[in-house]
């Protein structure tokens, strides 16, 4: 059984919240408490009982020896971007949130790093690397809002992982501060390390559960020169996934492949009032494709001989951004289709990915389990990779966390991914709201040897506890 409970919180251990950080920045007022009682996952809210924001390492190291000494709940926070429920304070107790940790510390253009602050903004860390002609790739649509720290949790990825790798691929070395108070690095500022178990990819993707990073170390490359970038109309959604492992079989690497249905587009469309994609009644998807590099010659050859290469299919005209603001504006209907299709009711999102040659049986499953079980489904995400992003829309049914005839239906949709060699989340995380289905893709003995992780860390498990699975079965 869980050793946390909500009510394990006192005026006492507020007051010693604020004599650690000033009385400025530990929140217990109403309006508060309900702003962080959500992030980005459908329409679920838990109230915390106090919310902190602390500046230092130090600072968290203080607070969470006091919560572990009296089994209080923390939940770290960064952004509140995330879409699986790993920043909900579902137990009650303490949110502490990262974001007044927010400098970039250091770019060290010699040695092609950053080191930075986990409540660093992705995009303004991008934008400062790129000012000395570097490149940070992990690139998720969230970038304008996510906090690195968050990105470290949940190993993000985005449309440029299918050429430059995921978080993961970048991160050197971390400053933890592990649950018990303690203060570690988990690595080393080096290209390799076989020093003793690798802690640092440990920690990436372990969704805040197992300490809160206050410092990251983050590999650099250099910038591309230039990049190329084409719309392709499809007529049928399943050509379209059948397209993405053909051009990777060719011998092309695209340095983002990204799929919009039609549906899914019409809605972004609409709601950032954009005419840049001509939307015809006989499309049925879109693929984004962009290639970079450094000679303009050699990615003019490649978009020639992918556009080549896909008169194959059933395509409509292919669109190329001429300028940097039709780019720009592309991207811009990318990112912003989750929000568009949440706005319109589709609250429920599915992170599935498969091998991406199964990308169209996972398509033309998906959108069967719809017409099986009389739900809406819009799908959109990073084809390249084989990572769909599947949003539901069902009347009466806003959520699928505790709703049983839902959860039915997402048993049959991710057991179709897991026959498809895939998994149940790419890079949003198994969360809150995913932990029911872990049998799928986990044995026991998976389970077993997170769970001893889990409490080598984590003695106590108060630290985002319930998340990714329970302690006891």
């Amino acid at each position: 059984m869980e050793k946390t409970s909500p009510s394990a919180l006192g005026v006492e251990h507020i007051e010693a919240f604020k004599e650690i950080l000033g009385a400025q920045y530990v929140f217990v007022d109403e309006e508060t408490l309900n702003y962080y009682s959500h992030d980005e996952t459908e329409n679920l809210h838990y109230l915390p009982q106090v919310v902190v924001k602390p500046r230092t390492a130090q600072e968290v190291s203080a607070i969470l020896k006091i919560c572990n000494a009296h089994l209080i709940p923390v939940t770290p926070r960064g952004g509140g971007t995330g879409l699986s429920g790993g920043a909900l304070p579902h137990l009650g107790g303490v949110l502490l949130s990262t974001e007044r940790m927010n400098s970039i510390l250091q770019i060290d253009e010699r040695n092609l790093q950053v080191t930075t602050e986990p409540g660093v903004i992705t995009e303004v860390l991008q934008e400062a690397v790129k000012e000395k002609k570097l490149f940070y790739p992990p690139d998720p649509s969230s970038r304008g809002s996510c906090f690195i720290g968050g990105n470290i949790a949940e190993n993000s990825g985005g449309p440029k992982a299918v050429k430059y790798g995921v978080v993961k691929d970048y991160v050197l070395n971390l400053e933890m501060v592990l649950p018990t108070g303690e203060i570690i690095r988990t690595g080393s500022n080096v290209l390799k390390n076989v020093t003793g178990y690798n802690l640092t990819q440990l920690v990436v993707g372990s969704e805040g559960t197992l300490g809160i990073v206050t410092k990251i170390v983050l590999k650099l490359i250099p910038l591309p020169t230039f990049e190329l970038l084409m719309l392709v109309p499809f007529r049928d959604l399943e050509q379209a996934g059948e397209a993405v492992s053909a051009i990777f079989r060719a011998g092309f690497t695209p340095s983002a492949m990204e799929l919009m249905e039609i549906n899914a587009l019409k809605f972004v469309s609409k709601f950032v009032d954009s005419t840049a994609v001509p939307i015809t009644d006989d499309t049925a998807a879109h693929l984004i494709i962009e290639v970079d590099g450094n000679n303009m010659d050699v990615l003019m050859s490649e978009m020639e001989s992918i556009g080549n290469l896909l008169t194959q299919y059933d395509i409509g005209e292919i669109y190329f951004a001429e300028d940097a603001a039709q780019k720009t504006e592309l991207w811009k209907l990318r990112r912003r289709a989750a929000e568009a299709v949440k706005s319109i009711g589709f609250t429920i999102e599915e992170d599935t990915v498969v091998p991406r040659a199964e990308l169209p049986a996972l398509i033309k499953g998906v959108k069967a389990l719809g017409v099986k079980h009389d739900f809406e489904v819009v799908c959109y995400g990073h084809a390249g990779d084989g990572n769909l992003h599947v949003r539901i829309r069902k009347q009466g049914i806003p959520n699928s966390y505790g709703n049983e005839p839902m959860n039915k239906v997402l048993r049959e949709l991710f057991e179709l991914v897991h026959s498809l060699g895939g998994t149940i989340s790419a890079e949003h995380g198994i969360g809150l709201i995913q932990k029911s289905f872990t049998d799928i893709v986990f044995d026991k003995a998976n389970l077993r040897l997170m769970r001893a992780i889990k409490l080598g860390f984590d003695p106590n498990n108060i630290l985002n506890a319930g998340k990714i699975f329970d302690l006891a079965d």
